[in-house]
């Protein structure tokens, strides 16, 4: 085994094309129907290769203790189910906001889990990790098959789908949106008829969590006005304005990045925003396909 760092795994964000909750289970978790797809915008982290069995989160994220964080809590889980000896040092390098819906948390376990199970051999599939990631919370499974999907249940059963690939204007309002206190709100949504791939495919979707969290924070409701202003009424504009997961970004996508480019100009000073490629593979799965051919 190697000392020698591992670097630039990226974790990729997500996005929310619709949100629907259909029902809500007796245990409590919320129905939901869901499209995911990535971005070419990510977090990336590095891996340093230890000797010894201790794992270590070498950048300290504000108001997050390292034992409850995603990237230490999935590194020790792959290394407990596996018995590894190894241990790792990570750094993790931000950029996609912690509460804004990207799934920032989730992308970074997923990449701890799938970069670890190549750098330390421990040979899980696919399949494995999933069921792994799925302790970590429901997104990560998604993030570890690396393809833009369509999500029901609580967010577990998933299944391929071929989507347009925009160019995303991504707006991050900024607050953080509290997932938790969205789902438990007694106004929610929770009746949503289902739809069908073909019904979203043809315009059919929206975001339940939209409204309530419009109403409860007046930054998110901001954006989301703005952004139909000035995105929703180009021709170019092919994904309309919509608030992704439970917020509190807000996204509008293009069929070019030029047009994207336009309506980032126009944004009101000191608002912060990106724009990125919708992808359907994630660049997590680039990046271990290029170090499988490296080492062969």
């Amino acid at each position: 085994m190697d000392a020698v760092a591992h670097l630039n795994w990226p974790a990729p964000a997500k996005l929310n094309r619709f949100l629907h909750i259909t029902g809500q289970r007796n245990d409590g978790y919320h129905l939901l129907q869901t499209v995911f797809q990535f971005l070419d915008y990510n977090d990336t982290l590095d891996f340093q290769l230890r000797e010894d069995s201790t794992i270590r989160l070498m950048t300290e994220l504000p108001g997050v203790d390292e034992d409850n964080n995603l990237v230490v809590r999935a590194a020790r889980l792959l290394q407990q189910l596996t018995e590894v000896k190894t241990g790792v040092d990570i750094s993790l390098h931000k950029c996609l906001p912690m509460g804004g819906g990207l799934g920032g948390g989730s992308s970074n376990a997923a990449t701890v889990l799938v970069a670890l199970n190549r750098l330390w051999g421990t040979n899980l599939t696919q399949s494995e990790l999933a069921r792994l990631g799925l302790q970590l919370g429901a997104d990560v499974p998604v993030f570890i098959h690396g393809q833009a999907v369509w999500a029901e249940g609580v967010g577990e059963q998933f299944k391929p789908v071929n989507l347009d690939e925009p160019w995303f204007l991504v707006i991050i309002p900024p607050i953080n949106v509290s997932t938790a206190e969205v789902f438990a709100h007694p106004q929610l949504t929770r009746n949503t008829s289902p739809i069908t791939i073909p019904d979203f495919k043809q315009g059919a979707g929206k975001n339940d969590c939209e409204s309530l969290v419009e109403i409860f924070y007046p930054a998110v409701k901001e954006v989301l006005n703005w952004l139909r202003k000035h995105a929703d009424c180009l021709p170019d504009c092919i994904a309309k304005t919509r608030m992704t997961g439970t917020g509190a970004c807000v996204f509008a996508g293009f069929q070019t990045k030029e047009v994207a480019m336009q309506v980032y100009e126009q944004l009101p000073e000191n608002w912060q925003a990106f724009v990125a490629k919708g992808l359907n593979i994630s660049p997590l799965h680039q990046k271990l396909q290029q170090v499988c051919n490296e080492n062969t």
